[in-house]
Parts: structure tokens; sequence; C-alpha cells
């Protein structure tokens, strides 16, 4: 028979299916003995940060039950553990990660799964806290991945940022058996409370850890409590109740003109900031304007709600410093993003360039209102 023969052929494909599910079973056989080596341990039971004081769920932002009269938008994305991070020290030289999600995987036009429902490991490095690995979310509603290997001998701090835009109902780190995973305290300079829009919820940062506040956590070493709601931070007065309940905080940002229309940026402005104020009479409050938003560069009618929704949150911060409001602050909209148009994924939320350039303009804000107190 000749070798080039159909028959050799066949001959020849029907064994590449028995090769294949050889491979796949010593595969298998592989990741499974490599499991039973390995310890997880409870992510409840190590240091969470971000969180609200009055929080429901251990992995949810706000907690629902209490503030019950809050829109049902808001209610939901409060679920969502944007911001969330888990601190710990291991002596590992790796570290992996079992978690589960609320849903299956659900296709999102605008942001990688990594981002919307991953996990973001960083150690810490001669101070700095330094992108050490991620965990990439299968198509289920549970994941597991190993999030770094290889690591150096030694006593290692980490901070584990959670999924942005998912529901997290389990999670649990994995470390080689007889090495240790511990509760770390971390020591911040202080807490700030952060809220608005998808924007600062973190859309579209390609990794958790890259949404601005949590960029301006690690930077600079402050505690940022996330309460940043997807199409939904429209300064309702049961929201603002919500916020300004919240104690300890060495500032307030309100990143919110993204949301609401023009008329009811000129209708809530006034009064969500004051509600902050009366419950926090010294403490900063900053108002960061709408990012110019990219979809407007052609598209005249973006822009102009856009500039309707900067003039009129403008307009109320005026208002109130003409009323004799003090430790009051604006950032302008119009240098967020830069001038060339590509710093977002679809015309509104930042890629990471886009952040890169939001925080070269709020950080050296923060860091002075900050470093005045």
């Amino acid at each position: 028979m000749l070798a080039g023969s159909p028959d050799h052929l066949q001959q020849r494909n029907t064994s590449m299916p028995k090769i294949t599910l050889l491979l796949a079973l010593l595969l298998l056989f592989h990741a499974q003995s490599h499991a039973q080596n390995l310890e997880f341990t409870d992510a409840t039971t190590l240091t969470l940060y971000g969180k609200s004081p009055h929080s429901g769920a251990h992995f949810h932002r706000v907690d629902t039950a209490r503030y019950n009269d809050m829109p049902p938008a808001v209610k939901g994305l409060s679920t969502h553990s944007a911001g969330l991070a888990i601190a710990f020290k291991t002596n590992a030289n790796e570290i992996h990660a079992r978690w589960e999600v609320k849903e299956p995987m659900r296709f999102s036009n605008n942001m990688t799964a990594i981002g919307k429902r991953g996990l973001d490991l960083y150690i810490r490095r001669d101070g700095q806290w330094e992108f050490a690995g991620v965990g990439r979310p299968g198509d289920k509603a549970a994941s597991t991945f190993r999030l770094v290997n290889n690591l150096e001998e030694g006593e290692k701090e980490c901070l584990l940022f959670l999924p942005l835009y998912d529901e997290l109902t389990k999670l649990e780190l994995g470390v080689p058996k007889g090495s240790l995973v511990q509760p770390h305290q971390l020591t911040w300079t202080g807490k700030v409370v952060i809220y608005g829009s998808s924007i600062t919820q973190g859309a579209s940062a390609s990794r958790p850890g890259m949404a601005y506040p949590a960029q301006l956590a690690r930077k600079l070493n402050y505690e940022f409590i996330n309460l940043g709601f997807s199409g939904s931070g429209k300064m309702e007065e049961s929201v603002a109740k919500m916020v300004s309940d919240i104690q300890g905080a060495d500032l307030f940002i309100l990143d919110c003109a993204a949301n609401p229309s023009p008329q009811e940026i000129a209708e809530r402005t006034e009064n969500f900031v004051k509600m902050i104020r009366n419950r926090h009479p010294n403490t900063p409050i900053l108002m960061i304007e709408s990012v110019v938003r990219e979809g407007g560069n052609f598209d005249s009618m973006i822009r102009k709600r856009v500039s309707d929704q900067n003039k009129n949150f403008r307009a109320a911060y005026t208002r109130l410093i003409n009323s004799g409001m003090k430790e009051l602050y604006i950032i302008h909209g119009d240098d967020l993003l830069g001038d060339d148009h590509e710093g977002t994924v679809d015309g509104t939320h930042p890629n990471d360039l886009g952040f890169a350039r939001m925080l070269k303009v709020i950080e050296p804000k923060v860091r002075e209102i900050l470093n005045s107190k």
C-alpha cells in the first residue's frame, strides 16, 4: 500500500483521537494530582478592604436591606465587588484561586473578562505595590486559576483586587501544602469615599486593579470605598443618605456628573453636597466633572449633553462656594482624557491609557487636599 493512499491516511487519522484522548487524560491527572497538593483558605477569613462599614453580604459594597429605598439599579450594582481587595501574607512559591460569581459568563461589549469578573493580584516590593498576576475566569460561574508561580522564598505581602462587574459569592486562595496564608492588616494613611458612575466603578479597565480608584489607593496609601454605580450615579436623596452615613472619611469625591441629565444635575447637586456637609462639617469634598466623551468628537448631540452636564455641575459648585461652603473643590473635565481621542474603549469609558491620563489630573489635586489636612 502506498504511503499516500487513502487507506494509509485513514489508518493514521483514526489513531489521532486516541492520542488526543490520552494527552487529555494525562493533563487531567496532572491537574488533579497538583490540586491535591494544595491547601485552600476561605478568603472571608482574610482581611477585606474597600468595604463600606454599612455593608451586607461579605463581598457586597452596600447593605441593601439597610438602604432599601435606594433605586433598584443601585441596589443591584451594590452587590458587585468593585474596589474590594483582600490583603494577606504568604510564604508560598505559588498562589491559586477558586472563586464563584453569581452567573456564568455573559458577553460584555466594552470590558475584558478579567476586569469584569476576574481577579488581580499585587505583591509589595520595596514598599510599592506591583502587579503579580491575574485570575482568568472561565465561562462557568465557578473558576479556578493559578495567579502566580515560581515566587522567590520568603514572606510576601499580597493585595488581591476583586471583580469589578459581578457579584462574588465565594473565594478561596490555594497554596502548596505546608505553606502559610494569613490575614494581613495594612497601615493606611486614611480613607476616601468616592461616589460616581460606571467610570468610577471601573469601566473599562483591563483588570480590577487598573480602575482609577484602585490605582489611587495604591499610590496614596489610602483605603478607597468605591461607590461607583454603572449608569446609576444620579445623586438621588436616598443614595446621598447612604454615602453620608459613612464615617471616618478624610475626603469625599463626587465623580457623578456623567449619569444624570443636565436638568437632574441642576436639581440635585447642591442638595447631595449639602447632605454630606451636614454630616461631615469639616471633611473636604471634591467634585469631578464628567470626562469629555470622545463619542462627542463627531456626534454633536453627545457633545452638547456633556457640555450641559458640566456647565450645570460647575454652576452648582459656584453657588455652593458663594453660599459660604468651605473645603469644597472641583476638577474640570476638559483635560481628563487628553485631546487625541484615544483614551476610551467605546467613546465613553476609559481604557488603561484613559485612566492613566485621568490620574495625571486627579492624583495631584487629591494629594494636595489630603496633605492640607
